[in-house]
């Protein structure tokens, strides 16, 4: 890592932080000594929880942040609906449809797609189609594979959906979330440090390490969450690889 100086980190939460219901250990003590040396964002591409209640948990497990330090794929999303005045037709969690009320009154111009759980069932995927069918635009807040959930084990995640419908449709959804490099980007430059300079903390090889390393920055792989020894073989080639957040030490890094 020759001339790599750290001036930022960004942060995975789901896996990295917390595992389900379950903090993972040293991660409260990590993060106030990161916080210590470096502005930090907290990203996520979870769709369950809104930016507020993610914050909101980070706090009650213990966490100093500051609620602009969470940045949400479905915040975003809600933020690029209500700036373009336009409504969808939302495969996600019923109570987290009812934060996107205010968009009720204007044209219905995409099909937005996250962690619906049991709203995946065939009458709303087909009615996801049917508006794709006719014209309307496919946007996936995240396409992650899997998750860990709260029992241990690995869930599906909303990415086999919106492969679906991209399938069905022939067509390529617009990503919103990681691994998207404008996502990064955004909270690199929400920070005012180039991403070069910043350092990604994730459980996820895919949209956590190589979505990342796409977008310049230097990544840190832990093994939590839902890390599984299988991502070690898939050829992407983290930074550093820790057991966990509680090993961050950023001299390693110089």
């Amino acid at each position: 890592m020759n001339n790599f100086t750290l001036k930022a980190v960004l942060c995975d939460i789901g896996g990295v932080l917390y595992a389900g219901d379950h903090l993972i250990k040293g991660a409260v003590e990590a993060v106030a000594k990161i916080k210590s040396h470096y502005p930090i964002r907290f990203l996520t591409n979870t769709t369950q929880k809104t930016g507020k209640e993610v914050y909101l948990k980070l706090k009650e497990l213990g966490f100093l942040v500051n609620k602009e330090e969470v940045i949400t794929a479905l915040d975003v999303t809600k933020h690029m609906l209500e700036d373009e005045k336009s409504n969808a037709y939302f495969l996600l969690k019923d109570d987290v449809i009812d934060c996107f009320s205010s968009l009720s009154d204007y044209p219905l111009r995409y099909v937005v797609v996250g962690d619906a759980q049991d709203n995946f069932n065939y009458l709303k995927l087909n009615r996801a189609f049917r508006y794709l069918q006719e014209g309307k635009q496919l946007l996936a807040i995240a396409k992650n594979k899997y998750f860990r959930d709260n029992d241990g084990k690995l869930s599906l995640d909303a990415g086999c959906f919106v492969a679906g419908l991209e399938y069905a449709c022939e067509c390529e959804a617009i990503l919103i979330g990681k691994p998207n490099k404008t996502f990064y980007h955004a909270a690199c430059h929400s920070m005012g440090v180039d991403a070069s300079d910043t350092i990604m903390i994730g459980d996820d090889i895919y949209g956590d390490i190589l979505g990342a390393q796409n977008a310049g920055l230097k990544t840190i792989f832990v093994k939590t969450g839902k890390f599984t020894s299988e991502d070690l073989k898939k050829g992407i080639s983290p930074t550093l690889i820790l057991d966990s957040i509680a090993d961050f030490d950023a001299a390693a890094l110089s």
